[in-house]
């Protein structure tokens, strides 16, 4: 029918209206199939059934993290904050090598300090945004996660790793230190002894070890290492998407100066009763039925 359309209008003259319906036909059709549109040099981004993924497409450089690439994630992640329909996220890399091996080393050369500061504090802007999404990110971990690409494994709520990833911040072998938070969050994960330890050193550490300090939730086999990920955001998807929300805001009030998390659990459970997802829990729970959430 739309062919006959199309072709019925051409024949009338009427190119322009055909341009518009082919435009308009292959947005319907791409909301359909749940693809985002934008396109990204440094990234591949799909959605499907609720998660956005979001993969590091840098195999031959294993996927470094370039200037170009940060920026380019933190508006990939806006799709996260805005699109409805997007109800959790998974970040992982291309090829079976690499989640993300460091920063590219090559913008390093000559930087000054005022370039310093600049390129750091976009890290961390991006990576705050991953961190503070109300809606769960997981990093699947595929390979090697070394400086930022392990700062940016942490910045996302959960870590599963393949039985090939291995992590570190071998920064101190360049002169430097993490510059995206990883000071910070490594010692949040695994304590202060142990991230004194491998900050200092600059060790690797592969999975099994990762797994054990608390630095990734599962270590699983690397043909499983997407479906697996999955399988955890559609079991996280089917609860209540406001009430994950706030686990997530809770959770992070623990970390907050001048912020008593005790106090945010408080304001936040009360902000969860008043809510219609509250409701069909309650009564799901009491019907003895699989309760259907709004996030209202």
């Amino acid at each position: 029918m739309l062919c006959l359309l199309l072709r019925h209008l051409e024949r009338k003259g009427y190119k322009f209206f055909r341009k518009i319906l082919c435009i308009r036909w292959v947005l319907v059709l791409s909301q359909r199939k749940n693809i985002i549109m934008k396109t990204f040099q440094t990234l591949l981004t799909e959605i499907s059934e609720g998660i956005l993924t979001i993969t590091i497409n840098r195999e031959e450089k294993l996927n470094a993290l370039n200037a170009q690439l940060i920026v380019e994630l933190g508006e990939a992640i806006d799709e996260l904050y805005n699109n409805d329909e997007v109800k959790a996220c998974i970040i992982t890399g291309k090829g079976p090598k690499a989640f993300a091996a460091g920063a590219d080393i090559a913008e390093f050369k000559g930087m000054s300090k005022e370039q310093g500061i600049f390129l750091a504090k976009r890290g961390h802007a991006v990576f705050n945004k991953i961190e503070l999404s109300p809606k769960p990110v997981i990093a699947a971990v595929n390979g090697f996660a070394l400086g930022g690409g392990c700062e940016l494994a942490m910045a996302c709520h959960i870590r599963i790793a393949s039985e090939n990833a291995k992590f570190g911040q071998p920064e101190v072998n360049l002169g430097i230190i993490p510059g995206y938070g990883g000071t910070q969050r490594l010692v949040q994960l695994i304590g202060k002894g142990k991230a004194f330890e491998l900050l200092m050193t600059g060790d690797t550490i592969d999975a099994v070890c990762a797994e054990r300090l608390g630095l990734v939730n599962d270590v699983v086999q690397t043909v499983e290492l997407l479906e697996v990920c999955r399988a955890l955001l559609h079991k996280i998807n089917g609860k209540a998407p406001i009430a994950i929300s706030k686990v997530i805001e809770c959770v992070h009030a623990h970390f907050k100066d001048g912020i008593d998390g005790f106090d945010t659990e408080i304001e936040e459970f009360s902000n969860c009763v008043s809510t219609e997802d509250f409701t069909e829990g309650t009564n799901a729970f009491l019907e003895k039925r699989k309760a259907s959430f709004k996030g209202k």
